[in-house]
């Protein structure tokens, strides 16, 4: 199978090439990424020298270069987006480009170029907000509350629109928050971690009740690449482990592998709309045979050590400025 990653050099979308091209032999990869600022390309950098792998700079809305890399494929996976809520709230238009635009560009030239399989990316925050204990079931009506959720979820949208309309069979997953290696050090666990690791304090926001579900980005990738490969075209799953908690409780899972306490929290004002809890039912994709492959417990202390182990990937990226977002 040829596949066309788009925004392959990011967190999730690196950790899935990897992924794919040692589970498959017969996998060949064209990774196709604009390189914005979380772009990698250091992410990569062993698979440089493997003939099954390729890489083409390039935007999501260009049409015309989509048209040149597209022929010869035989599955699209779409995870190019601007996905930081705190960029959205400030700036929103890159996310309208990127997240929409970019969207229709690329499942357009799928379609126009006869692509059979197409998985786009997507997020639990198109749903918004879900009070305990009930879980966002596929189908589930979106409720968006930042400007990032609201153009994942009109990507969502367009994609539905091009099966009812062109009948053309986009598979969409809505995933939960991700946590692992090669993620960019504006998000939460990269970002405590390598602050704590520098000495430093982590910011938290409001008072810390609000709940994520965390999943390990290497079962997310399996999962990704299962509905690639065995998900019914068209069909729509989530894909969550079920490792709920606060982000206080997260925090502090985070503090004690330090060995440090609450001395180290910075309480900061919370940010607008921030959704109360995210919670999604993964029993659709659990039916294809997924379950996450790592514990909670494991899969945090192997990311810790990750970043203990890789200064070289992290560190240009702190002291490029990366470190200045809020975090949870």
């Amino acid at each position: 199978m040829r596949i066309l990653v788009t925004g392959g050099a990011g967190f999730i979308g690196s950790n899935f090439i990897r992924h794919v091209l040692a589970t498959d032999p017969d996998a060949r990869i064209t990774n196709y990424d604009k390189l914005t600022y979380a772009g990698n390309l250091a992410s990569l950098r062993d698979l440089a020298d493997d003939p099954r792998y390729d890489f083409v700079q390039g935007d999501l809305c260009d049409a015309a270069l989509l048209d040149e890399v597209l022929p010869g494929h035989d599955a699209v996976v779409n995870f190019a987006a601007e996905s930081h809520v705190d960029r959205s709230i400030t700036g929103s238009r890159d996310f309208m480009m990127a997240n929409v635009v970019g969207a229709d560009t690329i499942f357009s030239a799928g379609m126009r170029h006869g692509v059979e399989r197409f998985l786009h990316i997507s997020t639990d925050e198109t749903y918004g907000s879900i009070p305990e204990p009930d879980s966002f079931v596929e189908g589930d009506a979106l409720e968006p509350n930042s400007p990032y959720s609201a153009s994942k979820a009109a990507a969502d949208l367009l994609a539905r629109a091009y099966r009812v309309t062109h009948g053309y069979p986009i598979t969409v997953t809505r995933t939960a928050n991700n946590f692992g290696p090669y993620h960019f050090p504006e998000k939460v666990v990269p970002l405590f971690v390598t602050n704590l690791i520098d000495g430093g304090a982590v910011p938290l926001y409001g008072d810390g009740r609000n709940v994520r579900d965390w999943t390990y980005v290497l079962d997310n990738v399996a999962a990704q690449w299962l509905v690639l490969t065995e998900g019914t075209p068209g069909e729509l799953y989530n894909v969550g482990a079920g490792n709920e908690m606060t982000n206080k409780e997260l925090t502090y899972a985070i503090l004690e592998r330090f060995g440090v306490g609450e001395e180290r929290v910075r309480f900061v004002e919370d940010r607008p709309g921030h959704d109360l809890r995210y919670s999604v039912d993964s029993s659709k994709i659990r039916t294809l045979g997924w379950k996450p492959q790592h514990s909670f417990t494991e899969a945090l202390d192997a990311t810790i050590a990750w970043y203990r182990d890789n200064e070289w990937w992290w560190r240009p990226l702190k002291e490029a400025g990366a470190s200045d977002r809020r975090g949870l």
